[in-house]
């Protein structure tokens, strides 16, 4: 069963009444095609001028869409023989990162991103998609064995943030992250990084450091959840409410379309109309087309170069203004 959020209700109560129809139509001898037409003509109008609308924290509410695609959704429908690999050499495995080689068009890349999980046993099992260290030392190990054998490096964000956990602290939370930002920083083969969801905070960044950086179009990325942001700010007495949330959201600047003005993302991949959830072959498809374009591009750049205008991309985020007194 779909599931729909708040403000889809209006597209909601149209698909039914299409399904209704559809239901009738099989059990009795009925012509209600010109009708079935009408209504479907109708919903994908409304959800066309719905879709094209929304606020910031509608976004970061279809960014955690739980029918939205993952990263092993992705995989399934981009990559033929992927090979998952587990473990940091170090403590465990963290099912909260997936990662292996896989083949894109035959093209041979190392394959990383969180994963969420469904249904409330997987949720448990991957942690809700918030990596503990041993994940991002996973997550090194593997681009290390990326550059060792000089394939391309392809990462999928999709995070609340990182665990924080006291057995995370404990184990060094802050400092495997710092170690991914410092290593991906200097590996020695293209990193091409893609935001499919909810990118929160540095447990995002620790995946984020790359060549080049995109966000499907319904995706968010941000130093901070909305949610956390009005908890800080506003919070004295009592629950805050979606009216506190939206207002942190728009002040955080989180969309896809924010980001590219801001030129820290390269581009914004388009989704189906709907949400990526509505048709995912086709969402993949387009992540296909902008990976194997960035391979390409990225193929004749040596190591050095690589390494040179990663550091230049990083230098440039973000500006300042000098005011006169």
């Amino acid at each position: 069963m779909r599931y729909y959020l708040d403000f889809e209700k209006p597209i909601e109560e149209l698909e039914l009444k299409i399904e209704e129809l559809k239901r009738l139509s099989d059990r009795k001898d009925m012509d209600i095609t010109s009708a079935v037409k009408k209504l479907e003509k109708k919903a994908k109008e409304l959800r066309s001028e719905i879709f094209s609308n929304l606020s910031p924290w509608q976004k970061t509410l279809l960014a955690r869409h739980p029918d939205r695609p993952y990263t092993l959704d992705y995989i399934n429908l981009l990559c033929e023989d992927f090979i998952e690999l587990h473990g940091d050499r170090r403590f465990s495995d963290d099912p909260a990162i997936v990662g292996g080689f896989a083949n894109i068009n035959g093209v041979t890349v190392m394959i990383i991103g969180h994963q969420k999980g469904r249904g409330t046993k997987e949720r448990i099992y991957r942690n809700f998609g918030q990596p503990q260290p041993e994940g991002y030392r996973k997550a090194l190990r593997l681009m290390k064995f990326a550059e060792r054998f000089k394939k391309p490096i392809i990462t999928f964000i999709d995070t609340p943030g990182a665990y924080p956990g006291i057995g995370a602290e404990e184990r060094g939370q802050s400092e495997a992250i710092a170690m991914n930002l410092m290593e991906m920083s200097r590996i020695k083969t293209s990193i091409i990084s893609i935001v499919i969801g909810e990118g929160g905070s540095g447990g995002a960044l620790a995946l984020g450091v790359a060549d080049r950086i995109y966000m499907l179009e319904h995706s968010i990325y941000s130093v901070i959840s909305p949610e956390g942001c009005a908890a800080i700010l506003w919070k004295k007495n009592g629950d805050l409410d979606s009216e506190e949330f939206s207002k942190a959201a728009d002040a955080l600047r989180l969309t896809a379309q924010d980001l590219l003005g801001f030129k820290i993302i390269d581009d914004i991949i388009p989704e189906p109309l709907g949400g990526a959830h509505r048709d995912p072959e086709f969402a993949a498809k387009k992540i296909s087309e902008v990976i194997l374009k960035s391979i390409e591009d990225l193929s004749n750049k040596t190591p050095g170069k690589l390494i040179e205008e990663r550091y230049k991309r990083l230098r440039r985020i973000g500006s300042f203004e000098t005011l006169e007194d």
